[in-house]
């Protein structure tokens, strides 16, 4: 899905830094995984939860998000 969304000048954040705000937000909300939500930041896994760490948020890991690991590591050969 693309959405085009007008941002005013005075928000000042690059289209990198609403994305992963955006991220961060729907996976607070636990609307997305782990896997998403670094997906959707344009993050790899570790460098999304080193970024929610430095914000106090916890990370909520089910059976999902493990699959969602599981594949993302054979995507990349491990």
């Amino acid at each position: 899905m693309q959405i085009t969304i007008d941002v005013p000048d005075a928000i000042q954040m690059s289209e990198a830094d609403l994305r992963i705000e955006l991220a961060i937000a729907l996976f607070q909300q636990e609307r997305i995984t782990l896997g998403s939500a670094s997906h959707l930041a344009g993050l790899n896994q570790t460098e999304f939860q080193s970024l929610i760490a430095t914000r106090g948020i916890c990370i909520h890991y089910d059976v999902e998000d493990l699959e969602q690991d599981l594949i993302s590591l054979r995507q990349e050969g491990w």
